[in-house]
């Protein structure tokens, strides 16, 4: 069973492990009852947070998601989603601008079919819209009753303040939780996320804390790499000739180790160590199959020893991510050129004054 533990200062509680969607659909298990049949068996096991997207399936996992909360799970479920990414084909269809949250949620709520959203969450930041346009819209949901919470995903430690200096300054709704990259491979929000949310009072909601499977005791040095589609859509996270995928294989292989030495699966020793965290509320899951949630489940009764934590330590050294194509997110000041280069550019970056 899991534990419960305080949703930031909200006065919510939920389960210390959140059972995430985005294998549910097209891009993960496209069998609507057997995802169905996941949800329900993580309920049944105590979950009780959901966390999906929109761009999941391009909506798919959302209305698997519905479906599976369908006749009365609904009220005991905190359920979370998220906008941002575009949907579907047309490129208008994405972004953080109010046109496009109040059109968002309307089309998350039908597919999710609620009457209300307990935490929308941005999925990541658009330096080209300005936060206030976008909380001031999320503002005016959570007046509606169309949403209760107002979250973040994936923001820079500067982001996650000015989120809270605009909610106090403009009297907007506070942004009450981040949901981070974490894990023992990606370990960078340490730096600065994880106490900047612990001085607001935010809940943290971490992704992937089995570093995207390199941690699920698949991958292992001198074998081939397991087949997985996420390899294909994102290589520099999981091409093994690179650099960076070299030293997390290697880091792999001796957490391996001494989950052998702990009498744990690597997979119980690295959710286990996310939620070790003080900072941490609830740590994602992402299960494609019932094995996987089965798996991952007995990882909330697990206590990792000083001795443990602290060989974690050695092998990746706190505050660092080992790829930092794991960061989930490359601000514009670091992905595009012409915003560091005066004069290097012809054109002008968008949102940066002449």
């Amino acid at each position: 069973m899991v534990d419960y533990r305080p949703f930031g200062r909200t006065g919510v509680r939920v389960s210390s492990l959140t059972l995430g969607a985005m294998n549910f659909g097209q891009r993960g298990n496209p069998d609507h009852e057997d995802s169905i049949q996941i949800i329900h068996r993580a309920l049944d096991e105590g979950i009780n947070s959901i966390d999906t997207a929109d761009v999941y399936s391009d909506g798919e996992s959302e209305e698997i998601v519905g479906k599976a909360l369908a006749g009365g799970r609904r009220d005991d479920v905190f359920l979370a989603t998220k906008f941002h990414g575009q949907v579907g084909d047309n490129p208008q269809h994405r972004g953080n601008s109010r046109r496009w949250v109040i059109r968002a949620v309307e089309n998350s709520l039908r597919r999710l079919r609620t009457d209300w959203i307990d935490l929308y969450q941005a999925h990541r930041p658009e330096p080209d819209t300005d936060f206030d346009e976008t909380l001031g819209a999320l503002t005016d949901l959570v007046h509606q009753g169309k949403i209760r919470y107002i979250g973040t995903s994936t923001f820079e430690p500067s982001a996650i303040v000015e989120g809270q200096w605009i909610a106090q300054r403009r009297g907007r709704e506070r942004v009450v939780s981040e949901q981070p990259p974490y894990s023992i491979l990606a370990r960078g929000v340490e730096r600065e996320v994880l106490p900047v949310a612990q001085r607001y009072g935010l809940a943290v909601i971490p992704w992937s804390p089995l570093a995207g499977g390199w941690l699920s005791g698949r991958y292992h040095a001198g074998l081939e790499a397991p087949i997985s589609r996420r390899a294909g859509w994102l290589p520099a996270r999981f091409d093994p000739a690179l650099p960076a995928n070299a030293a997390k294989l290697a880091a792999v292989d001796e957490l391996a180790a001494l989950a052998d030495e702990a009498g744990l699966s690597l997979i119980h020793l690295a959710i286990a160590f996310v939620l070790e965290h003080p900072a941490v509320t609830s740590a994602i899951i992402g299960p494609r199959t019932l094995a996987h949630l089965e798996s991952q489940l007995g990882a909330a009764k697990v206590t990792l020893s000083r001795d443990v934590l602290d060989r974690i330590d050695a092998i990746v050294p706190p505050g660092t991510t080992l790829n930092p194509a794991d960061a989930g997110y490359q601000p514009p000041s670091l992905a595009d050129p012409a915003y560091r280069r005066r004069g290097g550019s012809s054109e002008q970056p968008t949102g940066v004054a002449p």
